[in-house]
């Protein structure tokens, strides 16, 4: 927590891996993993002579996320190069967009402390990633893997609008469940496809003037990077309680530590040399091609959230079913089946979830058609299982034969619920025979023993009395 007296004023610069076969300027794959330096070429090693193609794909992914994020989309683009020397980085210098961003403005909306909240953005643009710098293979030696290098990014860069690692928290997720819905970036930040940097600085309260600002980098998680941002706010506050100077510099962030630890004074844009990679043509994006693409666009996640709150879901239940898109078409699925919208929604953020958790598996990989499933939440609200029979009992049979019915398995496993209110009462009656000083005690005002008398009733008819029509016998008979 920062002093009363102090403000957060941080800045995130995230580069999204996009979801494309090849690299941004040539046909090499793009593929997560593979053994070291097998996803290369002449173009991506930047031999003399070998000139680059843009990916119209990965212009297609800025598009779209561009769309998505309610920003405007620049017509006339072109690529720059951005002069620096990395030895992970072929050509001795990175090129990017920079200086002519494909997407500019819109924003990210998010919730923190029920208030919402939007983001604004400066701008995304693309660029061609760099390589990878392996330290810990070779004791004397730096090891170079240039897979990843020339694999197309999406950089989206906030304004310095955000004001507390909590932000920066909801900020980052929401964006990771955006680019995951629209099919542009895997959102995997522990395998590099999602890279967060931090440009964090405080000032009194009050202030308008921006602070010296720290870029923190090498975060691998949206907890790390609260992490990171809370740590460096402290030892900014820290510093300038004692009369230190704090110093424009990127730093990285140690996880296991917690703490961080300066790499370098920071460049100004001016040290980079921007000026227009002359091998590449400047590419036009018209009006229509935008429309073309907006047109084929899924509903984004707020859109169904709202669909699914008129159905009569509350808010927490459709903002849950709408985390993961697979989620969310899977339960479109199954209310596509059955009317039954809100126990369908109970039964995928419960049972269902529930097993996707234990087994580490997503809904892609559930082994119960929608229509199955639809099939069992009509077979408990029709009163012919209860609830927590069928989710201990005919859930994991149907996991273990998916082919059969839910009617077939209730049958087979002689777990069909009793509705017979005389059947029932019988039941009730024979019970209440069995206890009277439970029942005496129930009179003069014990009433928690009526679980008690329940739970006989579950035993003596072997769990398929139905426990509505049991609850309202017993209170009839224990309250006359």
């Amino acid at each position: 927590m920062l002093p009363d007296t102090y403000e957060a004023v941080i800045g995130l610069e995230v580069h999204a891996q996009l979801l494309t076969r090849s690299k941004l300027f040539c046909g090499d794959s793009a593929a997560f993993g593979g053994e070291p330096n097998t996803h290369i070429s002449p173009v991506t090693l930047a031999h003399p002579g070998t000139l680059p193609r843009i990916n119209r794909e990965a212009i297609d992914h800025a598009i779209r996320l561009g769309i998505a994020l309610g920003c405007s989309i620049e017509s006339y683009n072109y690529f720059a190069r951005k002069n620096y020397f990395y030895p992970d980085l072929p050509k001795g210098y990175q090129v990017s967009q920079h200086t002519t961003p494909i997407c500019k403005n819109g924003a990210v909306t998010i919730v923190v402390n029920n208030e919402r909240l939007n983001i604004p953005l400066n701008r995304i643009h693309m660029e061609e990633d760099a390589g990878k710098s392996i330290h810990d293979v070779d004791d004397q030696y730096t090891c170079i893997d240039l897979n990843r290098a020339g694999v197309p990014l999406l950089e989206i860069v906030t304004e310095p609008a955000l004001h507390s690692a909590d932000e920066a928290f909801a900020f980052l997720t929401e964006l990771r469940r955006l680019v995951r819905w629209i099919g542009v970036c895997d959102g995997n930040m522990e395998a590099g496809s999602l890279r967060c940097d931090a440009n964090i600085s405080i000032r009194l309260k009050g202030e308008t003037a921006l602070g010296t600002k720290v870029e923190v980098k090498n975060l691998n998680s949206i907890r790390n990077v609260k992490r990171a941002i809370e740590h460096e706010l402290q030892r900014q506050v820290q510093l300038t309680t004692t009369g230190a100077a704090i110093i424009q510099e990127t730093r990285s962030f140690d996880a296991e530590r917690g703490t961080s630890f300066s790499m370098r004074t920071k460049e100004e844009a001016d040290d980079y040399r921007y000026f227009p990679e002359p091998d590449l043509t400047p590419f036009v994006v018209t009006s229509a091609y935008v429309e073309a693409i907006k047109a084929a666009m899924d509903p984004l996640p707020a859109a169904a959230e709202a669909r699914y709150t008129a159905l009569g879901l509350t808010p927490y239940d459709a903002a849950q079913l709408c985390q993961d898109k697979a989620m969310a078409q899977y339960y479109d699925a199954v209310i596509a089946a059955t009317p039954l919208c809100k126990a369908a929604a109970n039964w995928l953020l419960g049972p269902v979830r529930s097993h996707l958790n234990e087994t580490g598996t997503g809904i892609t990989g559930f082994p119960l058609p929608a229509a199955t499933l639809a099939a069992l939440v009509a077979w408990v609200e029709s009163g012919k299982t209860n609830f927590s029979t069928a989710s201990s009992r005919i859930f994991p049979a149907l996991l273990e034969s998916p082919d059969k019915t839910p009617a077939e398995l209730a049958i087979l496993l002689n777990l069909v619920q009793e509705s017979d209110t005389g059947a029932i009462e019988q039941w009730v009656d024979e019970v209440l025979t069995a206890m009277p000083d439970k029942v005496q005690e129930y009179k003069k005002g014990k009433k928690g023993l009526i679980g008690l008398f329940v739970g006989e009733v579950k035993k003596k008819s072997k769990g398929k009395a139905d426990i509505t029509i049991v609850n309202s016998l017993l209170h009839q008979k224990l309250n006359a």
